[in-house]
């Protein structure tokens, strides 16, 4: 499923227009970068969570080379599935 899709399920679930749906799905989104640019945890209660985690500098390899290659630090965002999702899905 796409953006668009997203909007258009959300509009038929909600009943609401397209152009409320995408207005809906865009302040979730800038919602939930904004609170974890700060490092803060989004938890949807049942749906799952999303968090900050710093993943380490290491070492890789060039694929072209093999040479070894320094991979730098970064922070990742990461999801965990609540309870609800994860039953329904399997």
């Amino acid at each position: 499923m796409n953006k668009a899709e997203l909007i258009d399920a959300i509009a038929g679930g909600a009943e609401l227009t397209k152009a409320d749906s995408k207005k809906a799905l865009d302040a979730f989104i800038q919602s939930t970068t904004a609170s974890l640019k700060k490092g803060d945890r989004v938890a949807l209660v049942g749906f799952g969570s999303f968090s900050v985690a710093k993943r380490n500098a290491r070492t890789g390899r060039n694929p072209q080379t093999g040479k070894p290659i320094t991979i730098k630090a970064k922070n990742v965002v990461k999801f965990k599935a609540g309870s609800d999702l994860a039953d329904t899905v399997q």
